[in-house]
């Protein structure tokens, strides 16, 4: 059985830990696309941790985890991510990478931090991990896969034809110092070292796996509205983030992936640029920033603080539907324990028209949020286990948000440790 964990949203829905909860009942987790740019934050018995390339499954024995072939490479990140792990006594994952992922370089992050730079005003909020200019690369064919590493005389060859191109760039467009050939083959040497005892065809390892009845969890990163396609762009991520990639990002048939959890927050956040229509300011923002999320709604890879709004139906309606969402999960519910009342928003008014249908990037800049206003619950929801316990508002509003999405929320997390969740 396949299932697939991905966010309804901005990101920072509350994957991690739904999948590491998940994780407990899997034996293969798999990353299918992304890079290091975005973090999943994670609270077990080990600590308090923020993953970037490795699967939220890790924490586990029993798992294998797979870097799939969609997710953008980070080796160095990887490595340094597996000694953050040991450490701190946790034991030494089993990871495999796919022969197929494309490996992040050290010149894709300077490209992005250059273009950044150049952009000024008008940037896009990058993380500054090089995504954009890997997956440039990688569609323009000149990236470089895991499997090339191991052929030294095309890597040579290549590595000459790509700092010709790059160069050109670096000189002319950013002004800053070119790039060596020599030093661009050192990094990739160095990088097959490293991989070398874990790679191999991921793709082959999960069809027999599969063909074995094996549970098997894909892990999304970021949500629907970072989706380059169906996403506010060009505010937007520079790989799919829809579970239907899974199939791709994993190298697995689509009609494998048999649930699509589906993770949403019981209130709305963004980090980096964008239209975000139930943003809200002021106190009231930094109040909802200091309570969210454990320790604050802080960017899990920058730091960032992030841009709070209410729950917002209208793109969360959008975001499953698009996901192919058979379960929701509902998270950070307890954060919103303090408040006398809860604004929703049910609609957005462009132009004088109210929708409730998530609009293309333009008119999605004009749109004014239509709030309804629900009642709070004023009470500590957390360590509740039965979905009966919780206080009859708290109830309502899971009720009345699951109406409006027209999705069923199946779970709803009450608190950021692996147990705080109470399944419907």
């Amino acid at each position: 059985m396949v299932q697939a964990v991905v966010g309804a949203n901005w990101g920072d829905e509350g994957k991690g830990k739904i999948t590491d909860m998940l994780a407990e009942k899997a034996d293969i987790v798999v990353r299918f696309q992304g890079g290091a740019n975005a973090g999943h934050t994670i609270v077990n018995n080990y600590g308090k941790f923020a993953l970037h390339t490795l699967p939220s499954g890790v924490f586990y024995g029993h798992t294998t985890s797979i870097i799939g072939n969609g997710v953008a490479l980070n080796i160095p990140v990887l490595f340094s991510e597996i000694r953050g792990l040991t450490d701190r006594s946790v034991p030494m994952p089993k990871i495999l990478i796919s022969d197929r992922a494309q490996i992040v370089m050290s010149y894709h992050i300077l490209f992005d931090q250059y273009e950044e730079e150049r952009l000024a005003g008008k940037s896009f909020g990058s993380t500054k991990s090089g995504i954009a200019p890997f997956y440039s690369d990688k569609y323009a064919k000149i990236g470089f896969q895991v499997s090339e590493l191991f052929d030294e005389e095309r890597l040579v060859e290549k590595v000459q034809r790509v700092c010709e191109i790059k160069n050109v760039q670096l000189e002319h467009l950013y002004h800053k110092p070119t790039l060596v050939p020599e030093e661009i083959l050192a990094e990739l040497k160095r990088y097959r070292e490293m991989v070398e005892p874990f790679v191999c065809d991921t793709s082959a390892y999960l069809y027999e796996a599969i063909q074995a009845g094996k549970n098997i969890l894909l892990e999304g990163q970021l949500g629907s509205l970072k989706d380059p396609d169906h996403g506010i762009y060009p505010m937007v991520t520079s790989s799919s983030t829809l579970a239907a990639y899974g199939a791709i990002g994993a190298g697995i048939p689509p009609y494998e992936i048999k649930k699509i959890i589906t993770v949403c927050k019981a209130y709305s956040s963004a980090v980096g640029a964008g239209a975000f229509v139930s943003e809200i300011f002021g106190d009231e923002a930094d109040e909802l920033r200091k309570r969210g999320g454990d320790g604050g709604e802080y960017g899990a890879t920058t730091g960032r603080p992030r841009r709070m709004g209410w729950f917002d139906c209208v793109a969360s309606r959008y975001g499953c539907r698009i996901q192919g969402t058979t379960d929701v999960a509902f998270t950070v519910l307890d954060v919103l324990g303090y408040l006398d009342e809860i604004p929703v928003c049910v609609g957005y008014e462009i132009d004088g028209e109210v929708t409730t249908d998530f609009p293309t990037t333009a008119k999605l800049e004009k749109a004014k949020p239509v709030l309804k206003v629900l009642p709070g619950w004023k009470t500590d929801i957390r360590g509740i286990r039965k979905y009966e316990e919780l206080p009859e508002n708290c109830r309502n509003y899971i009720e009345f948000i699951e109406q409006q999405i027209g999705f069923p929320i199946t779970m709803v997390s009450n608190g950021p440790g692996r147990k705080d969740i109470i399944y419907r």
